[in-house]
């Protein structure tokens, strides 16, 4: 790959950064910005300063697609610390209540409105206990708070509070494709000394990632021009049917042209642009 498209590649591309107990979710977007000369990167889904785990980090244009992205299931193990010590059935017994749609306000500390909001616990696993800590596992609705959650579940036994979080899985990113924030920066010394190969391994194409989240629709050659300067999508554009889910992501053959929204009553007109690669 030329240095050129190496650097179309890094304005339209994601990068999943195993985020370090300590700096912010924003310092670490930050650090890739600025290691990798880019006039933009942005993460998707604020961790703690003390949680680590799965920080994926948007670069460039890619930043305007967080939104496709980010509201997706989570997935966390941590350790929580229990104030007296419980058998393991009377633990299960006050988790009940909390696996489904719960209601939770958000923590003083937080940077959203404090209003009340339905968030839902898919599941909430005890994998070990060891005297008073326990280890778990939980997938849960984006936006949902678990040291919240932790504290609220303390307050139907005796007190408990959260020990260590770790996001194991946002959405489509999880561990099995994760860097560092030590292997992230000797890829980027790498690459300023000519070497392409461990940058380019970490560098996840938006359209690839695109692709994950969104029904793809295809469109003839003949109509890309004019999509491509904002024109919306037409009945005649496609000879397709538009798939069930509203939003989609248009693509000529390999060539990735835009997300679209479909429209109701506007004639001709079945889809508008939200977002066009051009």
């Amino acid at each position: 790959m030329s240095n050129e498209n190496l650097k179309q590649l890094l304005n339209f591309s994601l990068i999943n950064i195993d985020k370090p107990s300590g700096p912010t979710s924003f310092q670490v977007s930050q650090f890739v910005k600025t290691s990798l000369s880019l006039d933009k990167a942005s993460h998707m889904g604020t961790l703690d300063p003390q949680v680590t785990g799965v920080l994926p980090v948007t670069l460039g244009r890619a930043c305007k697609l967080s939104e496709i992205f980010m509201h997706r299931n989570k997935t966390y193990v941590g350790i929580m610390r229990l104030h007296s010590s419980i058998e393991k059935k009377k633990l299960e017994k006050a988790l009940a209540p909390f696996l489904g749609e719960i209601t939770q306000l958000p923590p003083v500390r937080s940077r959203v409105k404090r209003a009340e909001r339905q968030r839902e616990i898919h599941s909430f696993k005890i994998l070990e206990i060891d005297g008073k800590d326990v280890l778990f596992e939980t997938e849960v609705q984006a936006g949902t708070y678990i040291r919240k959650l932790i504290h609220d579940l303390g307050e139907k036994l005796e007190g408990a509070h959260m020990l260590e979080l770790r996001r194991t899985q946002a959405g489509i990113f999880d561990e099995s494709k994760i860097y560092t924030l030590y292997e992230f920066e000797s890829a980027v010394s790498e690459y300023k000394s000519g070497k392409q190969e461990d940058l380019l391994k970490m560098l996840i194409p938006a359209e690839e990632a695109i692709k994950q989240v969104l029904p793809v629709v295809q469109i003839n050659e003949k109509n890309v021009e004019q999509l491509l300067v904002g024109k919306p999508l037409m009945k005649s554009d496609l000879s397709v049917p538009l798939p069930d889910q509203e939003t989609f992501a248009l693509f000529n053959k390999e060539r990735f042209i835009g997300i679209y929204k479909q429209v109701k009553e506007e004639g001709d007109i079945i889809a508008k642009a939200m977002f066009v690669y051009n």
